[in-house]
């Protein structure tokens, strides 16, 4: 089975010149997806900081900020799968993860999106995120760049950068999905033991 036979793709030079003239109606609705809910309920710490955390939505280039869901076939050619899509942009659908496991984890009196206020702002990049087919099945490749902010102070607490890769269990849309669920069940994971690693500079904005 040849690789196109496994999926379909929309050339991205199409997107470009639909996205820069009016919006058409697509002959099939897409099917919409979200990430699914997070194999392991998270864990809490006995002693929460005593600061609130505002999480911004990722900054992303103009293919990843939207709700196309990427993938690079081979080479250096990057599309989009055809017929699917996120039930919302990429950015917000990973900072909802995010906050929803910081939450749980409760590593914080408060854990909130940056429009609510917040003592400590965490800032970042999403630099990828999409599916590769290096070799079939595809793997997921996310990568976010942050940097944790002193709110009161206007100043970088710490900075890093996160890169997960995990492989689908098969090339179908519904396992390439779940594969994206377990990158960002990663990535959440290893967010929140990087920002537990930052206690001593985080409770000195106190």
């Amino acid at each position: 089975m040849s690789l196109r036979s496994r999926f379909s793709i929309v050339p991205l030079a199409a997107l470009v010149l639909s996205a820069g003239c009016s919006i058409l109606p697509e002959s099939n609705p897409a099917t919409l997806y979200r990430l699914p809910p997070p194999a392991t309920q998270a864990e809490h710490t006995a002693v929460p900081l005593p600061a609130t955390l505002g999480i911004a939505t990722p900054e992303a280039g103009h293919l990843l900020n939207s709700n196309r869901i990427v993938v690079y076939p081979e080479g250096n050619v990057v599309n989009v799968y055809e017929g699917v899509r996120w039930h919302e942009d990429a950015p917000d659908m990973l900072q909802a993860r995010l906050i929803s496991d910081l939450q749980q984890r409760q590593l914080f009196t408060g854990v909130s999106s940056d429009r609510l206020p917040h003592d400590v702002l965490l800032l970042s990049e999403l630099r990828h995120f999409q599916s590769e087919y290096d070799t079939s099945p595809p793997s997921i490749h996310l990568q976010l760049d942050v940097q944790l902010m002193s709110t009161q102070h206007r100043k970088p607490l710490a900075v890093t950068s996160f890169v997960i890769r995990t492989r689908a269990a098969s090339p179908e849309i519904p396992d390439v999905v779940n594969a994206f669920g377990a990158a960002s069940d990663a990535l959440a994971e290893q967010l929140s033991a990087w920002i537990a690693a930052q206690s001593s500079s985080l409770r000195a904005t106190d």
